[in-house]
Order: structure tokens, then sequence, then C-alpha cells
């Protein structure tokens, strides 16, 4: 007679932090620093671990508040000013992007960040699962930007970064580079590309001699800053968010509402 070893029971439900990132509470990476700090328990059991698969029926409290059915899927446009540094808290006391966006907007997530002196669009997301597939670099999505730099540039200039430039030892992709106009001292330049490294385009810029002065991005993938002023946000409406990202329908029925993130 044959023997045969029995399989392990499949594992039901999903891992806690990528539940807790569905519903909007942060991305999965800070569910699991929000899990360890002992912020999270479940069924009235706290843990420390993020290590465990919940199911719905499953009750997950963080903070003291119930995190109850995950809100479907939203994303918003938000214009960034000059300024603001994209992060919840600032250890050198500086102000946030959100602790600058509407008091409505649920709790949120950017896609991405700017740097302190870049402005333009940034998304935003209720959503971690959103947010993963905008940032993952196999999407390739293009970010697009208006870019002021002192100098004189010509195409000859800027041919390396249409090459792709190393600096410090970091290889960068291949820039769409074209020259718009010289203004005075300055020139108009519009770069598109499908990475988001750490000042990625102020660093390639010096690597070939021009200092950037003003750094504006003008869309991510297909959606796009257009008119909307600073420190505006403007919601994407489901169909396109649908349509965008291949997500299925959002539930017919009202999602239910989650409080605001209390801001200081």
């Amino acid at each position: 007679m044959e023997n045969h070893t029995p399989k392990a029971p499949p594992k039901t439900g999903e891992r806690i932090a990528k539940v807790m990132a569905r519903a909007g509470l942060a991305s999965r990476r800070e569910a699991e620093r929000m899990i360890a700090a002992g912020r999270v328990t479940v069924n009235g059991v706290l843990i420390d671990s993020p290590a465990l698969n919940v199911t719905p029926r499953d009750k997950i409290v963080v903070d003291g508040a119930d995190v109850g059915e995950p809100d479907m899927a939203r994303l918003w446009l938000y214009h960034k000013p000059i300024g603001l540094v994209t992060t919840e808290r600032d250890e050198k006391g500086r102000d946030t992007v959100f602790a600058n966006l509407p008091k409505d907007l649920p709790r949120v997530m950017s896609v991405g960040r700017l740097d302190i002196n870049s402005e333009g669009l940034l998304l935003m997301t209720n959503d971690g699962g959103v947010k993963r597939k905008l940032e993952l670099p196999s999407t390739g999505w293009t970010r697009k930007y208006r870019v002021r730099v002192n100098g004189r540039p010509n195409d000859k200039a800027l041919e390396p970064l249409r090459q792709g430039v190393t600096v410090d030892g970091e290889r960068f992709q291949a820039f769409d580079v074209v020259l718009d106009r010289q203004q005075g001292a300055n020139a108009w330049l519009t770069i598109s590309l499908r990475e988001g490294k750490n000042r990625e385009i102020r660093r390639a810029m010096e690597e070939v001699g021009l200092k950037v002065n003003r750094l504006i991005r003008i869309s991510y993938g297909p959606f796009r800053l257009g008119e909307l002023k600073a420190g505006a946000v403007e919601e994407i409406k489901q169909r396109v968010l649908r349509d965008q990202l291949g997500m299925a329908a959002a539930p017919s029925q009202k999602p239910k509402v989650k409080p605001t993130r209390r801001r200081k």
C-alpha cells in the first residue's frame, strides 16, 4: 500500500498587514510597524507579529478603534506646493503634506514622494494595494516634469541624460528630455522618466553641469495635474480608476465612513 504524506490544510484569510492596508490605515510596511509597537489587537488579544492571517470574522482594533470593513479604493490628485515635506511627521518640525490636506479627506497615503523643493502632482490613495500598484517599477508608469534650470543647455549637453548617467555609483535610466525654451539665464525642459529615485532629476542635472531651480511634476501615468491649483485636491472618478488600474467594479453600497485622521 502506497504511503501519502497528508497535505497541510490551506491557510485561510489574508495577512493582517495587508488587510490593514486595504482598509486605508497605512501602507503594509507601516502596518507592520504599528503591530510591532503594540498598537493592534485581534479578537481582544494584543499581537506583536504581522505573521498572522485574519478573516472577515476577526475583529481588528488599532489604537482602540475598530478597523471595520475596507472602504472602496479611491485615488486623489493633489497639487503639492513648494515647502511641504511628503511625510506624516517631520523630525525637523517642517510643515508636511498631510497637515495641509483638506480636513474632510479620509486617511490617505501618498504614491511616492516629492521633495520639499518640488511641486506639482502627488497622487494620494486610501488603499495600500493601489499605492503598491502605482509605485512598482515593473508597471513602468511614466512621470513627466517641467524643469527650469540655470544655464543655456543645448541638445549636445542634454544627450548624456538621454543615454543614462551614473551619479555617485548609482545608475539612472535614460531620460526623455526636450528643450522647450530659453528664458533669460534659465531654460525650461520637459523631462519624462519611469523611475522615482531620490532627487533623481536634480542629481542627474548637476552631473551635466545644470542646476535645477524649479521642478513641477505635471503627470503620473495617465493622471495629469491640469489646471489644479496649488494646495487643491481632486478625486479621480471610480470609472476612470477602474479603467486605468484594471480594478473590479466598486460595490454598489455606500462605503462605511471612517473617522477623519486627526491633524495637529
